[in-house]
């Protein structure tokens, strides 16, 4: 049987650490297959670009990945995009501060019952907060952990330097910072750090 490993997110812009949680979790959940969705509406923030140009980033950025499939999700929430897909127990990949909100999702018993939950953890960082939220849920048996070297950029820090005229090399893929180039991305003062990104948060 096939092992599927979900990756969702906004990627507005996708980024090197975006890329790095998916070689991770191919390496370490020895996954047949990376589905990595692109959230088109995520209901908590309003994305800075559109859909169809986010998945061309995503695209772009995951190119290298063999396993790796991109597509759209057009459900905001996590569990009705389980429900929707339908697949034969697959992980859903996440870093460990998502998870220690996981209790703040849609109905997360239901995410659970429809997904292993594949946390990445970063080495030398306390995991107390994981543990917990473990703990609370009483369902060791669908959640499995792994190692991740972190990548310190988030997407909007990468706008932000967009907009103020500096470089994004080393913090993207080349293909998606040429991209965010010939696109004209990020440009402008509307352009400046947001709220931290989760898929959940409101």
């Amino acid at each position: 049987m096939a092992v599927t490993g979900i990756l969702g997110g906004v990627f507005d812009p996708p980024h090197l650490g975006h890329v790095a949680l998916g070689r991770a979790a191919i390496s370490e959940l020895r996954l047949d297959e990376l589905l990595v969705t692109v959230v088109a509406d995520p209901g908590h923030k309003t994305p800075a670009s559109l859909v169809d140009v986010r998945l061309e980033l995503a695209g772009l950025a995951f190119e290298g990945l063999v396993e790796a499939r991109v597509e759209v999700d057009e459900h905001a929430r996590t569990v009705d995009s389980l429900e929707a897909r339908a697949l034969d127990d697959p992980f859903f990949v996440i870093g460990a501060d998502e998870f220690a909100a996981f209790e703040s999702w849609k109905r997360p018993e239901r995410v659970l019952e429809l997904a292993r939950l594949a946390v990445a953890v970063r080495p030398g960082v306390s995991t107390d907060d994981v543990e917990a939220v473990r703990a609370r849920l009483g369902a060791d048996e669908r959640i499995v952990e792994f190692s991740l070297e972190p990548v310190a950029i988030s997407s909007s820090e990468i706008r932000a330097r967009v907009a103020r005229g500096a470089s994004i090399d080393g913090f993207v893929p080349p293909a998606v910072a040429a991209a965010v180039a010939r696109l004209g991305l990020y440009r402008g003062d509307e352009y400046t750090p947001a709220k931290r990104e989760g898929r959940e948060s409101d």
